[in-house]
């Protein structure tokens, strides 16, 4: 449960990042490219197997690293625009409601099984996120509006299963950190070709404010994925109940970050998701 614990702290911390990089104009696509060199590093430091980069690439899951480096590069800025532009909890909910695709695939295809308590978690987990980030000011219905947290919320819940997917088929125990950092990696790279292809006249700038948001963002990126993937060797835990338990426990807490940190208002129906929350974690980690 540690290892769930500390994903999810890292986790929270990344939507308060997305936050500070407004309030100091940090230019998001240079300092999250930086933030997945930074995570690669990271992953490769952590490494300890020596490492022969021509094995890398007959590795089982390293194509599948080069997908998932392309999705987090995609998501990563679409959850950087609603954490900006809509609030810490507001993006978090777009993210954290796509926990259904994996329980979903977890179900079928692993045969998973759930208890009426730990379905009833999961249905109130669903409330929870919801409640816990709906905003008092009504908000009008627009296209570009729905677009934005339908991409986030498919995006997320690709990540997430195939995640699992390669944790659980390809990726040996030993080779989280590699495989973390090839992933990572792969993100780094897809973000530098866009920005030259958005570029093609003007040079990358360096600017220090960037780089050190990028340092800030890339470590607890990477460790939120580092111990993800120790949590899903759990012995009595299975993925359906990880990903609840992660994916509301990011939103609860990355809403009372925002309270805290930010002043964000909380209204009683965020109060009221927030308890459903504590309540789904109890039903699903200990039923």
């Amino acid at each position: 449960m540690l290892d769930l614990g500390l994903s999810i702290l890292f986790s929270s911390l990344i939507f308060v990042i997305f936050k500070l990089f407004d309030t100091y104009k940090i230019e998001t696509p240079y300092a999250i490219t930086t933030n997945y060199i930074v995570a690669s590093t990271v992953g490769l430091l952590f490494y300890d197997q020596d490492i022969v980069l021509s094995s890398i690439p007959g590795k089982p899951w390293f194509f599948g690293t080069l997908a998932l480096g392309i999705l987090f590069i995609v998501v990563f800025n679409l959850m950087a625009a609603a954490s900006q532009k809509s609030g810490v909890s507001v993006a978090s909910v777009a993210t954290k409601m796509s926990l259904v695709i994996p329980v979903l695939f977890g179900l079928l295809v692993y045969k998973e099984h759930l208890g009426p308590l730990k379905v009833l978690g999961i249905l109130l987990a669903l409330v929870a996120v919801y409640f816990a980030s709906v905003k008092e000011r009504v908000i009008p219905i627009k296209k570009s509006i729905l677009l934005l947290p339908a991409l986030v919320f498919i995006g997320s819940g690709v990540i997430d299963t195939s995640i699992k997917y390669l944790e659980e088929t390809l990726v040996p125990k030993e080779e989280f950190p590699l495989f973390s950092a090839i992933v990572f990696g792969s993100a780094a790279c897809t973000g530098l070709m866009v920005m030259l292809v958005k570029s093609p006249k003007k040079a990358i700038r360096l600017n220090f404010r960037n780089i050190l948001g990028g340092i800030a963002l890339g470590v607890p990126n990477y460790f939120s994925i580092y111990f993800l993937l120790r949590a899903f060797q759990h012995e009595t835990l299975n993925s359906a109940s990880i990903f609840t338990i992660n994916n509301v426990a990011i939103v609860m807490f990355s809403t009372l970050l925002g309270i805290v940190l930010f002043k964000e208002k909380v209204s009683f129906k965020n109060w009221i998701g927030i308890t459903l929350a504590v309540i789904s974690i109890v039903l699903v980690a200990f039923f």
